[in-house]
């Protein structure tokens, strides 16, 4: 097995952007309760001339542990509230999984 990168992409409408920060700010993600949970980053990308580039980022032990997130509990309540509001984004998220090749890391850190 190895690691296993979840990126959603989101196209945010430029007056949401402040919003949509906020819900990822003050959300209750539940990632750290389940097996093979590494890492989340919330990405600001570029900006556009209507959106702004925003990616969710989450490092796994394993592709099988990203989908059994995906079939948890967890993963409900964490999406509950999804898309309940003024739209923030243009369009859904674009989903892309990648396995990760290799991994350089940094001994001096």
């Amino acid at each position: 097995m190895s690691t296993f990168i979840a990126m959603n992409r989101f196209k945010v409408l430029k007056d949401q952007a402040h919003a949509f920060e906020q819900v990822w700010l003050t959300r209750t993600s539940r990632l750290d309760e389940v097996p093979g949970f590494v890492e989340f980053h919330l990405l600001k990308g570029p900006e556009h001339e209507d959106y702004i580039l925003y990616a969710s980022h989450t490092v796994w032990a394993s592709k099988e542990d990203f989908i059994a997130w995906t079939q948890s509990e967890q993963f409900r309540a964490a999406h509950a509230q999804a898309g309940g509001e003024k739209p923030k984004t243009l369009g859904h998220p674009e989903f892309e999984g990648f396995e990760a090749i290799q991994t350089v890391g940094n001994s001096k850190r």
